[in-house]
């Protein structure tokens, strides 16, 4: 892998943009969510102040959010890439967009409980690699906030407390539950990555994976696509509303995946994005330079 300063450059406006704008199918969401709440209601109000967040942030080049959470990196490269070097500026385009402002040095030492001022720790910033027959590099990224990782949720089928068996009711169940349970923390209306199947740590993986999806695409499973329209539909009964002041606009969109699992454990795990839905992606060429914009 050569010309790592092209490549840190790339790396460095794939940060930079997404702390500091949102894609437009999450923009175009609460716009949606907006003018499906009543004039003058408390969510109307919560999510036109969410609107201009998102204007000024765009405009003054300031990050969305002042949690700019744990950054994840997804990347697809071609077989055979070094993807020891492509982790290794990744980190230093990490550094650059902390000490420039663009990132708040929130990544802590558990143990000591001191602030690292890069960014640049053990677990910090989370990747994941995959090699593929593809001429180019793949990368998203997510920048997920504590807030809304803290509203996460995981539950063992049968639930006994839920009246919930090992099907898609269960699931339905499982996922009103963790709505209801969540009531506004984490800033809604967020949007709820899940996993169906899994182990515990593969399942919460997978349920993060959802959130690469766009905000209005449906599964390609049908009786999940079927499952996560319902879920929508009836999280807007719940009453929560934004920020949990009551209203129609509980959730944004519900991602549904699903993966084997054991005859013994039936697991649903349920990541949960505010709507500071800060995911973006790239294709870059081999040389690191930027080709095109994914979301």
């Amino acid at each position: 892998m050569k010309n790592h300063s092209q490549w840190e450059s790339s790396l460095f406006e794939l940060i930079r943009r997404t702390s500091v704008d949102l894609p437009s199918d999450v923009e175009q969401a609460i716009k949606r969510a907006y003018t499906a709440e009543p004039g003058g209601s408390r969510g109307r109000w919560v999510l036109e102040t969410i609107l201009e967040n998102i204007r000024k942030a765009r405009n003054q080049d300031a990050p969305i959010c002042q949690d700019t959470g744990t950054l994840c990196f997804s990347f697809q490269v071609p077989v055979g890439f070094d993807t020891n070097a492509l982790a290794a500026v990744t980190r230093v385009a990490v550094a650059k967009a902390t000490r420039m402002g663009y990132l708040r040095q929130n990544t802590i030492d558990t143990l000591s409980g001191e602030s690292c001022p890069t960014n640049v720790a053990h677990g910090s910033p989370v990747f994941r690699f995959e090699q593929c027959a593809r001429s180019t590099v793949d990368v998203r990224l997510i920048m997920k906030g504590g807030g809304s990782e803290n509203a996460g949720r995981q539950y063992s089928l049968p639930d006994d407390r839920l009246g919930a068996g090992r099907d898609l009711e269960g699931v339905r169940k499982c996922l009103l539950d963790a709505i209801v349970s969540i009531q506004g923390n984490g800033c809604s209306p967020g949007v709820l990555g899940v996993c169906v199947g899994g182990d515990r740590c593969t399942g919460c993986e997978h349920a993060k994976h959802q959130f690469l999806r766009k905000v209005d695409d449906r599964s390609e499973v049908k009786v999940l696509a079927r499952l996560e329209e319902r879920i929508l539909k009836e999280s807007r009964l719940l009453g929560v509303g934004p920020m949990g002041l009551g209203g129609n606009a509980t959730l944004l969109g519900v991602k549904i995946g699903a993966l084997s699992r054991l005859p013994a454990s039936f697991f649903v795990s349920v990541s949960y994005m505010c709507w500071a839905f800060r995911r973006r992606g790239a294709l870059i060429t081999t040389k690191g330079g930027l080709k095109r914009w994914l979301y």
